[in-house]
């Protein structure tokens, strides 16, 4: 929402992958490439082979915490050897090097953003922000998360509301 004050989550799209029993969040920002990496110079980092069947992908910055950890989200079809958590309907989530490996020879998911770092809320703040007006929910959808442009997915999460972000105010009430 306009008015967050934080600039890491202005316009930011992020997709809720845990909400715990004890109330704390856990999210990846989608829609914020990284400038300065991609996956073939992050495979090249971990020295994982790269070949012609490896994907042109950004790596996205998941979020301010544990910034140096990746994480891939992507389409459920995909299961890594170990550690692929299903985190919704049509999503699931890797964080080990498998996933890094399959999509370095063209085995990975269908669809994917990798990200590195997360969002994390404590206890209670995320709804809390919620009230504060800070952050708008919606269901998951694939096509925005993984198919829409990073530039065009703020906008296309707000649609999937009705909402025109002409139409946003910094200012909430209450009725």
């Amino acid at each position: 929402m306009p008015g967050m004050g934080d600039p890491r989550f202005e316009r930011s799209v992020v997709y809720i992958c845990e909400h715990g029993q004890d109330d704390s969040t856990m999210g990846l920002v989608v829609n914020k490439p990284l400038p300065q990496i991609n996956l073939a110079a992050l495979l090249d980092q971990l020295s994982i082979e790269t070949g012609p069947a490896t994907p042109q992908m950004p790596v996205h910055f998941g979020g301010p915490v544990e910034t140096g950890r990746g994480f891939v989200l992507h389409s459920d079809e995909y299961r890594a050897a170990e550690g692929t958590v299903a985190v919704g309907g049509n999503f699931a989530l890797t964080a080990t090097r498998d996933v890094l490996m399959d999509l370095a020879a063209g085995r990975g998911p269908h669809r994917s953003i990798l990200t590195l770092g997360y969002a994390g809320w404590g206890p209670g703040q995320l709804a809390a922000e919620i009230l504060d007006n800070g952050w708008l929910t919606c269901a998951a959808d694939p096509d925005v998360v993984f198919n829409a442009s990073d530039s065009g997915k703020w906008a296309g999460a707000l649609a999937l509301l009705g909402i025109d972000p002409l139409t946003l105010s910094a200012t909430a009430g209450r009725a």
